[in-house]
C-alpha cells in the first residue's frame, strides 16, 4: 500500500447526528464510524526500572497484528499537540474533593503542550460541556480550571454516557494525538449508555484514555475494574491514589507521558472489514542496553475494530 504522508490520519470518521425515530427517542444518539487504511499508535516505551526510554528508533521496534508482524510505515518521536477531553465526576461523593481535582486539571493544563486544544466534560446523572456556549476548545488552565469548579457536586453517576460524549467531541478537533482524563470513583448507576457499548466506541476511536480513581477504601460505589479496563484497551493508564493530595503530580506524569510519547503507523495486512476485532502489541529491544538483552516495556492500544456499522449510544447532552 502506498503510503501518503498527507494522510496520516488513523482514520476517517463520519460523524452524525442520528435520525429521529417517532417521536424523537433517539435525537440524542450519535454514530461514529471507522475505516481503517494507516493504524496509527501511540506508543510508551519504559525500561525494568520503570523510566520511560526517549531514544529510540524505528528499527528498534516491532508491531503484530493477531500475531503475526507488520511493515513500520510511519514513525515519530516528538511533542505533537493533542486533544485532551477532562471528564470529571460531579456525583454527591465528589463534593469535598473538587477543590482539588481543579487544581489538578490546572496543573495538568500549565504542564502540556500549548497548542494542546482542551475540553470539559462534567457529569453526574446528568451530563454536560464544562466551557462556555460557543467555546469548543481552550488552552486556558484558568478557565478549564472553572469550567470543573463552577458545576456543582450532587446527585448519582453516569459515566458511561459521559465518556461516550467526551469521545464523540474528540472526533470534533482535527489533531491526530486525542487523550480522554477520566476523573471518577468508577461507579455508574445513571447511564443509559452500557460499558460495553462504551468499550465498542473507544476500539473504533484512536483515543487514549487515563484514569484517575479517587474514592475512599469503604466506598460502595467505587470501581476501579472499570477504569483499569477503559485504560488498559485503550493504551493509557489508570492511577488510584492514597492520597486526595497525590493527584497533582499524577496529572503532571499524566501531560509527561502524553509528550513523551512515540508514534508509529502500519498498514494492516489483513484485508477484511468485517468488524472483528483485531489484537495489537508492539515490542522494542535496543541492543545498547546489556541488562535484560535490551528488552524494554512498551504501553499502546491492545487492539481496533473496523468495518463496523454505525453504532449508536444515547447520551444526555
Amino acid at each position: 500500500m502506498k503510503l501518503c504522508l498527507a494522510l496520516v490520519l488513523v482514520a476517517s470518521f463520519a460523524l452524525g447526528q442520528a435520525p429521529e425515530s417517532g417521536a424523537g427517542a433517539e435525537s440524542d444518539a450519535f454514530q461514529i464510524s471507522v475505516d481503517v487504511d494507516l493504524v496509527v499508535l501511540q506508543a510508551t516505551v519504559r525500561d525494568r526500572a520503570g523510566h520511560t526510554v526517549m531514544a529510540l528508533q524505528r528499527d528498534n521496534f516491532t508491531v503484530f497484528e493477531d500475531g503475526k508482524p507488520q511493515v513500520i510505515r510511519f514513525f515519530r518521536h516528538e511533542d505533537t499537540a493533542v486533544t485532551v477531553g477532562l471528564v470529571v465526576d460531579h456525583s454527591g461523593s465528589m463534593r469535598e474533593k473538587l477543590a482539588e481535582v481543579t487544581a489538578a486539571a490546572r496543573a495538568f493544563v500549565q504542564s502540556s503542550n500549548s497548542d494542546d486544544r482542551m475540553f470539559v466534560v462534567n457529569f453526574n446523572e446528568k451530563v454536560s460541556l464544562g466551557l462556555p456556549a460557543g467555546v469548543r476548545f481552550s488552552d486556558s488552565a484558568e478557565q478549564l480550571g472553572y469550567a470543573i469548579w463552577a458545576a456543582p457536586a450532587i446527585g448519582t453517576t453516569a459515566l458511561y454516557d459521559a465518556t461516550a460524549l467526551a469521545l464523540k467531541r474528540l472526533q470534533e478537533s482535527t489533531h491526530d494525538k486525542k487523550v480522554l482524563i477520566i476523573i471518577s470513583d468508577g461507579g455508574d448507576n445513571a447511564s443509559k449508555s452500557t460499558l460495553d457499548q462504551v468499550l465498542k466506541l473507544a476500539e473504533q476511536s484512536n483515543a487514549m484514555i487515563y484514569a484517575i480513581g479517587i474514592f475512599e477504601s469503604d466506598d460502595p460505589d467505587k470501581n476501579p475494574t472499570v477504569l483499569r479496563r477503559l485504560a488498559k484497551e485503550s493504551g493509557g493508564e489508570s492511577f488510584f491514589p492514597v492520597q486526595l493530595s497525590e493527584t497533582v503530580e499524577i496529572c503532571k506524569l499524566i501531560a509527561r507521558d502524553i509528550r513523551d510519547q512515540y508514534t508509529i503507523g502500519y498498514s494492516s495486512t489483513n484485508e477484511k472489514h468485517d468488524g472483528s476485532y483485531h489484537k495489537i502489541r508492539v515490542t522494542a529491544t535496543d541492543p545498547a542496553r546489556s541488562k535484560d538483552n535490551g528488552k524494554l516495556f512498551v504501553r499502546t492500544r491492545a487492539g481496533y475494530s473496523t468495518g463496523l456499522p454505525p453504532l449508536k449510544v444515547p447520551v444526555v447532552r
